[in-house]
């Protein structure tokens, strides 16, 4: 199965970050950011599009969590210039048959993004 899969879970509560927005783009040959797919994760905590569900060409990709809007949305205060904001995670896809799995991990104050095994 190819494509990328994206999953968000707050770790500060102990559940998925359903309501977040994310975005998945492509970096261009100029270094150029390409939007591939956009939307606020499921209430699995999952960034559920079509878009992601198609074989990627090899190259350059980035995955952009907006951290601060969610916790603000979900009531959480955090100070006017939070210590996250929007966290960008840039990776590669070198093998278009595979999937790439994204299993990003947040709190307010730190996060963990990989390749998972999904």
């Amino acid at each position: 199965m190819a494509g990328v899969s994206i999953h968000v879970v707050d770790v500060s509560r102990g559940v998925v970050a359903a309501g977040m927005q994310v975005e998945l783009h492509a970096v261009g040959v100029s270094g150029r950011l390409e939007l591939v797919a956009k939307g606020l994760t499921d209430a699995t905590g999952l960034l559920n599009r079509p878009e992601l569900s198609k074989t990627f060409l090899p190259g350059r990709y980035v995955a952009v969590f907006h951290v601060a809007d969610f916790y603000r949305a979900q009531g959480i205060a955090l100070p006017t210039v939070p210590f996250l904001d929007v966290v960008r995670f840039d990776f590669g896809i070198a093998e278009p048959a595979q999937h790439y799995h994204l299993p990003f991990k947040c709190t307010p104050w730190g996060y963990s993004c990989f390749r998972g095994g999904a």
